[in-house]
């Protein structure tokens, strides 16, 4: 538990660092391109294939018809972003993680390493080609399960804890196994991603819960439809600093695991070498 919060706050003030919020600017510039151009390309489209079901359906235009009664008429014409915007806030969260994953963390993993484990060798146990193979599989196996588990989104329990959940396995996938490529062997990579399971998983899920937040400044673009375009950047800039966090929280706590790994490593052989028999006893047993 102490590695846990010493890497936690480690994190957080890591995150102040002139050079960490510039490189959380980065990623956000590829992710505001890609759904700037999305939006010009398909929102439209999207818009007018969402309303479309919603006015086909019995169930909803009844629904339509109770609100009126009430006098909340007006949800309707925000009842459809707000489907677009939550259905498509996933897969930008999705990206912005493959994004800190391949452009910021390898970058942030040495920095921690410079700053606080300079003696730490590199043993190099994956490759950059070996690491994109993982980081792309884990996010279509994400993303696989989000598409399974939208259905029951709609049950109110569920759609606070299944969303978080699936994103906090992608990062913990995806962040230890990165936060150890360059350092661990793969050996070492095996041993601390299973002794220390349970707590990067811990990470991962309040990691998800962390990306969740900003999704409150993506849809109230929705009910303040002319800060929309100053609403989205600041929710996946918010996202994608949430995850250099998440990087920077993984890559303390698993260079720390590497070190003691490393020294428990080191005193077993020092203890086996000190248990053989010194040479010269090893001779006059040899002799008759």
């Amino acid at each position: 538990m102490s590695l846990l919060l010493d890497s936690f706050w480690r994190a957080a003030a890591y995150c102040l660092r002139p050079r960490v919020i510039v490189l959380s600017l980065l990623p956000l510039a590829l992710v505001i391109g890609l759904t700037v151009g999305l939006g010009y390309l398909f929102w439209d489209a999207a818009l007018d294939q969402v309303r479309l079901v919603l006015d086909s359906s019995t169930f909803v235009n009844n629904g339509w018809a109770w609100l009126d009664s009430m006098g909340l008429g007006r949800i309707k014409t925000v009842l459809a972003p707000l489907i677009i915007i939550f259905t498509v806030t996933p897969v930008i969260v999705v990206v912005s993680l493959l994004v800190v994953a391949l452009l910021m963390t390898p970058v942030l993993v040495q920095l921690v390493a410079l700053r606080r484990f300079p003696e730490l060798q590199e043993r190099n146990g994956a490759s950059f080609l070996h690491s994109l193979a993982w980081s792309l599989g884990s996010t279509a196996l994400a993303l696989v399960a989000l598409v399974i588990s939208i259905p029951l989104w709609f049950v109110p329990p569920l759609v606070l804890v299944l969303p978080p959940l699936i994103w906090g396995w992608l990062t913990y996938r995806v962040m230890a196994f990165d936060a150890l490529a360059t350092h661990a062997s793969a050996d070492e990579r095996h041993t601390i991603l299973g002794r220390h399971r349970s707590q990067l998983m811990g990470m991962g899920v309040l990691a998800g819960y962390l990306g969740a937040a900003p999704s409150l400044v993506w849809a109230s673009g929705a009910f303040f439809p002319p800060w929309f375009v100053f609403l989205a950047p600041l929710a996946i800039w918010i996202y994608t600093l949430v995850f250099a966090f998440s990087s920077l929280w993984f890559a303390h706590y698993c260079l720390a695991a590497l070190q003691v790994l490393r020294r428990e490593q080191s005193a077993a052989e020092l203890d086996a070498t000190a248990s053989l028999p010194e040479p010269s006893n090893l001779i006059s047993l040899g002799q008759p």
